[in-house]
């Protein structure tokens, strides 16, 4: 079964120097039906304004990915790290028992667009973290390139959380399928562009969520580019 979670159905946040949709409930957006999927808590699409950004703030027990679109997301934490994060990079955070960080939008003239994501730990209360691998477009492109796990897999990212994330760049003719396991549930989050799903349209910022299907089969890409979640079944 598909569910399409429709991109103007998400929630909205304006802060003046952030502009943010939630596909979950997070902060002021609250809605029963959309908690999460799965162990997948939060994707928001946030885009930060020149010369602004998230002061230092905490976390804890949740693994924290932000994935670039365009523009520089500028990260500090009490790990010691002091990153840019650019597009084509996938940063991870375990927050474990808890870690402080900020981030910023240190250009002048560009604004920041990132997609915040997180996901639920299957071990809390560990040794907080810090991970950041650059996954070039022609790893991405036609195919679905890993790019986060629990077990650093083909050079991904190593989350706690039982959870495998693909990225994947499409245009034209280029297809790919993957089969799903029949205990486990897939998200299908695109990023930009437009994508048919197992026979469905998605176009930028809709999700298809997919239970008890063999099967996840992208094709009739339009300068699409996606996030696609293996997840356990609830």
């Amino acid at each position: 079964m598909l569910t399409l979670r429709k991109s103007q159905d998400r929630g909205f946040a304006d802060h003046g120097w952030l502009k943010s949709f939630h596909s979950f409930s997070f902060a002021g957006y609250h809605d029963p039906k959309h908690m999460g999927f799965g162990n997948l808590r939060v994707i928001n699409e946030d885009r930060i304004a020149p010369g602004t950004g998230f002061g230092t703030h905490g976390h804890r027990d949740m693994e924290i990915i932000s994935y670039v679109l365009s523009g520089e997301l500028a990260h500090k934490d009490t790990l010691g790290n002091i990153k840019g994060i650019p597009p084509g990079d996938v940063q991870r955070m375990s927050a474990g028992r808890g870690v402080q960080h900020s981030e910023f939008n240190h250009a002048k003239d560009q604004t920041t667009h990132f997609l915040q994501i997180w996901i639920e730990p299957n071990v809390t209360g560990i040794e907080p973290g810090y991970e950041q691998k650059g996954f070039a477009d022609a790893e991405k492109r036609g195919r679905l390139r890993l790019v986060a796990s629990p077990d650093g897999a083909q050079g991904s990212v190593t989350i706690h959380a039982d959870a495998r994330v693909h990225a994947g760049l499409f245009d034209g003719a280029e297809k790919a399928t993957l089969a799903l396991d029949p205990q486990r549930q897939a998200y299908v989050h695109l990023v930009r562009g437009a994508l048919t799903v197992n026979g469905t349209r998605l176009g930028a910022g809709d999700a298809a969520m997919l239970v008890a299907e063999p099967l996840i089969e992208l094709t009739d890409g339009k300068d699409a580019e996606v996030l696609l979640f293996d997840l356990p079944a609830d």
